[in-house]
């Protein structure tokens, strides 16, 4: 979005006319008003795009006339995810260093006596300034430029909290990495620990864990966040202070109808027992849990055991109620033959069925096209390895 649109969006008429078409195809609307000189139209086809998208996204903030860009909107967290990691922080002061749509910057400010936003984008942070003004949040200061040189211009100590979501889209592409991000965390790793006490760095979910505290050596907590067993984003916090024991804690957070936590133990990870035989229920941790390698933690508080020792299937013979992530009755689970296969699925009457898989030779195209099996939300099949490694199947449905 140019500035040039973002003030024409702003003119009372023109938002009043996105929304008398707020339920409009974007498409059919941008042909219907085609030609308009006197009109963004383009933008105003965005505004009624991402409209639909933020009603899903930001339930609550979207009641609100808000404006969006397709990217900011895209890259921006998730209300569930914003309001929950906003409230791991709290202060006087705060420091967004990349403000983007400006969502974290509004759970902050409802956190913080004072948030400064940083967006080196100029059409973005006007939109966001536009944004709070609508709901009338007044304790958030914008400064447009490079983060790392506004951040520098501080006094050390002038902030509680430093959030950052660094770019993970350079030279064309994505990439998970920090030192790939922008800004560089691992570069800027000292700056903001000079001018706040603790630092939350949001990072991609695809993020790799493992030798994080290398990087960021004041590291000393890792938390994977899920929301509605998706997992959205993986949390950095950095904290000055030293610490007795350097190893970071590491949490799984899942958000969903009932939130669960489960954080890693202070021993050494439990050993995987695994089962010599699936029992009645085979149970998928949520993504967050998988994520954060606490599955084994899962089980030894749950009293499962594990599928075989490399995938992160458990079973029992009860069901566990309220389990965190996906519960499933096994009616079926056979030694996996390609010669027998397809009349095991006929005699059964299976000929369609949700497919996963885990450390299996197949993909989960290679099972459908071979075995021309459709897609179905009633039953699940799952192909894996059993305890000895011999590959099986299992037919399942949910309880």
């Amino acid at each position: 979005m140019t500035l040039d649109e973002l003030h024409s969006l702003l003119d009372p008429q023109v938002f009043a006319l996105i929304d008398a078409h707020a339920g409009d195809d974007p498409v059919a609307f941008a042909m219907r008003f085609h030609g308009r000189s006197d009109l963004p139209v383009r933008a105003m086809a965005e505004q009624i795009s991402c409209r639909k998208k933020a009603a899903a996204k930001l339930p609550s903030l979207s009641r609100f006339p808000l404006l969006y860009t397709r990217l900011g909107l895209e890259q921006a967290s998730g209300e569930r995810a914003a309001e929950w990691k906003a409230s791991l922080m709290q202060g006087r002061r705060a420091i967004d260093l990349t403000g983007g749509l400006g969502i974290d910057t509004l759970f902050l400010s409802r956190r913080f006596d004072e948030v400064v936003s940083c967006e080196r984008d100029e059409a973005l942070s006007r939109l966001a300034e536009a944004n709070r003004r609508v709901m009338g949040v007044t304790n958030v200061e914008t400064h447009i430029g490079d983060s790392a040189e506004i951040l520098a211009g501080y006094a050390d100590d002038s902030f509680d909290w430093v959030l950052v979501d660094p770019a993970r889209r350079e030279h064309g592409g994505r990439s998970a990495g920090l030192p790939a991000s922008s800004p560089d965390v691992v570069q800027l790793h000292d700056l903001m620990l000079r001018k706040a006490r603790q630092v939350c760095i949001k990072a991609s979910p695809a993020l790799e864990i493992s030798g994080l505290d290398a990087q960021l050596p004041t590291l000393s907590e890792i938390i994977a966040v899920s929301v509605d067993g998706e997992c959205k984003e993986v949390l950095l916090l950095l904290d000055r202070e030293p610490q007795a024991v350097r190893k970071p804690q590491i949490r799984a957070v899942c958000l969903g109808e009932e939130a669960f936590e489960i954080v890693s133990s202070a021993n050494d990870p439990p050993d995987r027992a695994v089962a010599e035989q699936p029992g009645a229920w085979l149970y998928e941790p949520d993504a967050a849990i998988i994520k954060a390698r606490l599955t084994g933690e899962l089980a030894r508080q749950l009293h499962l055991k594990f599928l075989n020792r490399t995938v992160d299937y458990l079973t029992s013979d009860r069901l566990v109620e309220r389990f965190p992530g996906r519960s499933f009755l096994i009616e079926e689970c056979r030694p996996f033959r390609q010669k027998s296969f397809r009349k095991e699925l006929a005699a059964l009457g299976i000929t369609k069925a949700a497919i996963q898989r885990r450390d299996f030779p197949l993909s989960v195209e290679e099972l459908r096209k071979r075995y021309k099996l459709g897609e179905s939300s009633e039953r699940y099949l799952f192909f894996t390895k059993n305890a000895p490694g011999v590959l099986i199947w299992l037919s399942c449905r949910k309880p």
